[in-house]
Formats: structure tokens, C-alpha cells, sequence
């Protein structure tokens, strides 16, 4: 059975920095594309970023701020978010999808999902 559990959210003032974390059992996050995808109240969600074979790849919103990365040993996928703003205010989900090659931004695309970690940043 296939499990991701995010953790590391928070509350934060602007400017401030948090690292998610998603924790993998039943899959090997080597072997997925991993992607990152929050959704703020009353708004739709939105893909963040994405770690596959190629690389990885960021929303224009988040470019530059925030950086995803794996460790295959842990078997685990991390959000570091850095310069948060108030607009970073969201729910934030882990989610993993085959081939490992191929990413997607939609969020129907992906095969498995966590269920969410909170962030709220103060102005």
C-alpha cells in the first residue's frame, strides 16, 4: 500500500523559510516523479514543482524560492521554501506519478497523493 505523508508546516512570518517534507513507503521515489502542489482557500490547486529523472521544475510563482529535492535513501522528497510570502498560504501536497521520465503540472496526472501539510505565512 502506498503511503506519503508530508510534514513541515507551519507558521511563519514573511520572508521566513520552511522545509516539507514527504515521506514515501510502498513506492521508491527514485523510481517516480515527484511533485509538490498546494491549494490556498477559495482558490484551485496549483503545481508547485516537480523532481524526475531530467531534473526538476518549478511554477514561474515559485522559481528561484524554492528548491525540490530527494533523498533515495530516506525515500523522501523535500520542499525547501525560502523568501516566503503571504500568497505562499496553503495547503500543501506531496504527490508521485510513472514513468520517472515524464512530469506532469496537473494534478489528475499523478498516480498517488499525501494528504497535505498547512502553511501559512503572516505579513
Amino acid at each position: 500500500q502506498v503511503q506519503l505523508v508530508e510534514s513541515g508546516g507551519g507558521l511563519v512570518q514573511a520572508g521566513g523559510s520552511l522545509r516539507l517534507s514527504c515521506a514515501a513507503s510502498g513506492l521508491t521515489v527514485g523510481a517516480y516523479t515527484m511533485g509538490w502542489f498546494r491549494q490556498a482557500p477559495g482558490k484551485e490547486r496549483e503545481f508547485v514543482a516537480d523532481i524526475r529523472w531530467s531534473g526538476t521544475y518549478y511554477a514561474d510563482s515559485v522559481k528561484g524560492r524554492f528548491t525540490i529535492s530527494r533523498d533515495n535513501a530516506k525515500n523522501t522528497v523535500y520542499l525547501q521554501m525560502n523568501g516566503l510570502k503571504p500568497e505562499d498560504t496553503a495547503d500543501y501536497y506531496c504527490a508521485a506519478r510513472t514513468p520517472a521520465y515524464i512530469g506532469s503540472r496537473l494534478w489528475d496526472d499523478y498516480n498517488y497523493w499525501g494528504q497535505g501539510t498547512q502553511v501559512t505565512v503572516s505579513s
